[in-house]
């Protein structure tokens, strides 16, 4: 499975944003952004002025990092928004929102998209029932997400959950069982589930030249 790999602090730091790519790390004084939010590289004798362009791609990349997505995959996302019903740019976050990543993430299950994806691709995970190893698997309404064996009993999981009820971070379009090992899809999620500032606008006109 193909991935972005390299110092995720710095894809922070590039955007000009805490993107929250390292889980429980991002909330704490030990957040490299906290202290440098200059983007990486030698500092440039003036602030170069933003083209459109330029503004479009850093749009969109902010989203890939944001969602783990590289760009072939990201680009199937957009063409299979484009032919649903509805606003293009929306429907591209609701699709990115469905991740089986995303949604153990948005669950409190894992404390970034990251540590999600790990916990997929070792198989931990199962949806209805049924062992799931793909991180892009798309959820639906109805759906119940599942833990195997060994991941009912990781003291980060228990972690990550109790951090997660504590703070209300639970999605809406999410219903967690009372003993956290489980979790269903009541809903699909909305725009307004989106945390990250996005205008998805930008991107939908990137990919429409």
């Amino acid at each position: 499975m193909a991935r972005a790999i390299g110092p995720a602090c710095r894809l922070c730091r590039r955007e000009g944003l805490k993107l929250f790519l390292k889980g429980q790390k991002c909330m704490t004084d030990k957040c490299i952004f906290n202290k440098r939010k200059n983007p990486p590289g030698p500092p440039p004798k003036r602030k170069p002025k933003m083209s459109g362009y330029a503004t479009q791609l850093r749009e969109k990349q902010k989203v890939k990092r944001v969602y783990g997505v590289l760009e072939r995959p990201f680009r199937n996302y957009f063409e299979s928004a484009s032919r649903m019903r509805g606003i293009t740019g929306e429907n591209l976050l609701i699709l990115l929102e469905r991740r089986l990543d995303n949604s153990l993430y948005r669950i409190g299950m894992a404390s970034s998209r990251a540590q999600a994806r790990n916990f997929i691709t070792h198989g931990h995970i199962q949806v209805n029932g049924r062992r799931v190893d793909i991180p892009s698997f798309k959820v639906s309404i109805g759906d119940t997400i599942g833990l195997g064996e060994k991941l009912k009993s990781n003291k980060v999981l228990a972690e990550n959950l109790e951090m997660s009820k504590n703070a209300g971070l639970v999605a809406d379009w999410m219903e967690l069982s009372e003993d956290g090992k489980s979790a269903k899809v009541v809903k699909l999620p909305s725009r307004e589930n989106v945390d990250i500032p996005i205008k998805e606008n930008v991107i939908v006109e990137l990919y429409s030249k």
